[in-house]
């Protein structure tokens, strides 16, 4: 929008004044999002909050770490009612369901490791409430996700957070850019989570000092396999365990319970070598085991890809960039060789152990903060 010599640009970037513009604010309850209302709010901006229930809260209406607990939602109420602005819960428990809860479980089963929250952040947060915030009137939608939007020469950018330790670029690689367009992330740009905490109790908002969240909403316990049972009834069927040379070592009680790159609680002691999971084979029911070195992998095949790029993917043969295979790593120099607009492989110039399909494989700037997108690894075959 062209600066307006009556109105220049807000801080959200529109040509009006804040009491004009409508923003609708992603309030999990916890202190990042509600410092994001409070901030917009005394910044003078129409604030509207929505809350999303995405899963029954009925047993975990008292756990603390799950980012959509029951207790979340009367935070989330509560930071609305004192900093007054008006705040809405929506059920999208059958939509959070259908999008993310069933292929976590159908993937976990085909032996995969899967990322949900990504999942949740493209098919609920930035789709379907995203269109809830348009049918509010709003200019645009704010959260609490530690990131950058920048506006370059060719529209909106992906840029990592100012810290590197709350940057959540890994989880929001599949923003396109017209989600970006509307996006708006005010911690982004904050040195630290101290600096948050210490605006929360600016504010005075209760959550100023409430834990941050740690496991997937609806795994509280970090337990998936037990999830995974409820949901998939008889998933954890017994099988065996299998050197990578074709030893049977010995019994597994389901291929739910391992991941790719374990090496504790294998069950297989008394060998003279270390021996990791290295391969998972659902059809037979295998958990295949071996020495750390077949957990090295040079090049990952790449799917369902969302580039952010300013020149079509396809435009060039290759593109030299840097790459996350997990959240917890650094990102690491490779070269991406598009297959098609959707597909590509991916060659690590240093090789990485673990890579798992159903991780995503994330797409950075090596010179710079930019995220070039990212997408989903997987077997190739």
């Amino acid at each position: 929008m062209a600066l307006d010599a009556e109105h220049p640009l807000n801080s959200l970037g529109f040509a009006k004044p804040p009491a004009e513009t409508r923003v609708v604010v992603a309030m999990s309850g916890g202190v990042d999002s509600s410092v994001v209302a409070a901030y917009l709010a005394d910044q003078g901006y129409d604030v509207v909050g929505v809350t999303l229930q995405l899963y029954d809260h009925g047993a975990a209406l008292a756990k603390k770490g799950a980012c959509c607990a029951g207790i979340d939602i009367h935070d989330a109420r509560r930071v609305a009612a004192e900093r007054g602005f008006p705040h809405y819960v929506l059920d999208y428990e059958n939509i959070f369901k259908d999008a993310v809860i069933d292929e976590f479980a159908e993937s976990y089963l085909a032996g995969a490791t899967p990322v949900p929250c990504i999942r949740c952040n493209e098919r609920v947060k930035f789709k379907d409430l995203l269109e809830t915030a348009k049918d509010l009137e709003a200019d645009c939608m704010a959260t609490g996700h530690y990131i950058q939007r920048k506006v370059g020469s060719n529209g909106s950018e992906l840029h990592s957070a100012e810290d590197a330790n709350r940057d959540q670029s890994y989880f929001l690689f599949s923003t396109t850019p017209e989600q970006l367009d509307y996006l708006r992330f005010p911690l982004g740009h904050l040195p630290s989570k101290d600096a948050t905490r210490e605006m929360a109790a600016q504010y005075g908002l209760a959550v100023a000092d409430k834990p941050d969240s740690q496991d997937i909403c609806f795994v509280p316990d970090g337990d998936y396999a037990s999830v995974i049972q409820k949901l998939r009834p008889g998933a954890a069927e017994p099988g065996q365990i299998v050197h990578s040379d074709g030893r049977i070592l010995g019994e597994h009680n389901g291929v739910i319970h391992y991941t790719i790159g374990q090496r504790r609680g294998l069950g297989i002691g008394g060998l003279s070598e270390p021996l990791y999971v290295v391969r998972l084979d659902v059809d037979k029911k295998q958990v295949v085991v071996g020495p750390k070195e077949l957990l090295v992998t040079r090049t990952i095949p790449v799917r369902e890809i969302n580039w952010l790029g300013d020149a079509p993917f396809t435009s060039q043969k290759e593109w030299h960039v840097s790459v996350k295979v997990r959240s917890t790593r650094p990102p690491r120099e490779a070269i991406i060789r598009p297959l098609s607009d959707t597909t590509a492989e991916v060659e690590l110039l240093t090789p990485e152990e673990g890579v798992s399909p159903g991780q995503a494989c994330v797409f950075y700037d090596s010179d710079s903060s930019r995220i070039f997108g990212g997408g989903w690894i997987w077997r190739g075959y």
